[in-house]
């Protein structure tokens, strides 16, 4: 009988190390998972954070075009109509021509 109880505490403490093993390289294998899952989070986080940036620049760059499209047209849409404006009396074209001429090197 003490055999037998002996027998069966052996076989008890060799389940527990067993047990205990298992456990620990369960322990490895999860914090192995979650280290990767870390990772692959991070290197995704700054994959897009790099993409917004070269996005935004995109868009910026759309946005100042457009805005000196702008200007343009409204500086020849100013400039226009100062010259029509000018340019409606005789006697101002006249003197234009006369200053245009004087300021031209033959």
């Amino acid at each position: 009988m003490s055999r037998l109880t002996s027998e069966n505490e052996a076989l008890l403490k060799q389940a527990r190390i067993e047990r205990d093993a298992i456990l620990s390289e369960a322990k490895k294998v999860k914090d192995s998972i979650i280290a990767e899952a870390k990772e692959a989070a991070q290197k995704e986080a700054g994959r897009q954070i790099e993409m917004a940036r070269i996005e935004i620049n995109n868009q910026k760059a759309i946005a100042m075009a457009d805005v000196k499209n702008q200007v343009a047209t409204l500086s020849l849409q100013i400039a226009e109509k100062v010259l029509q404006r000018q340019l409606e009396d005789q006697h101002k074209q006249d003197e234009l021509v006369s200053q245009l001429l004087k300021e031209v090197k033959l």
